[in-house]
């Protein structure tokens, strides 16, 4: 009878530690697919803000030039223009489909 409760204790621990590994191994790829997604999120953010950049300086050549702080406050003053309020606001919204 002795037996059984230890065979049936070592099964039971045997199967609390194959389960906590299972657990440990699902988390390690949470963390893998987490990671991933991350990045590609800043790949996708990077590549978006290359592109509008080559945008600005396409349009605005001298903007390539600039410090920062020149460009956002060239950028201000076009949106404080006439009619740039109308305009932005007819841009479709973030997520929206064109």
């Amino acid at each position: 009878m002795h037996k059984d409760s230890t065979i049936q204790a070592k099964q039971k621990k045997d199967e609390r530690e194959e389960v906590l590994k299972e657990i440990r191994q699902l988390e390690n790829r949470q963390k893998i697919l987490e990671n991933k997604q991350r990045n590609e999120e800043r790949k996708a953010r990077t590549r978006r803000l290359i592109e509008r950049g080559a945008i600005l300086e396409g349009i605005f050549p001298l903007a390539a030039d600039l410090p920062g702080v020149e460009v956002k406050a060239f950028l201000i003053a076009l949106s404080h223009l006439p009619g740039a309020a109308e305009l932005a606001a007819k841009l479709p919204k973030s997520g929206d489909k064109p």
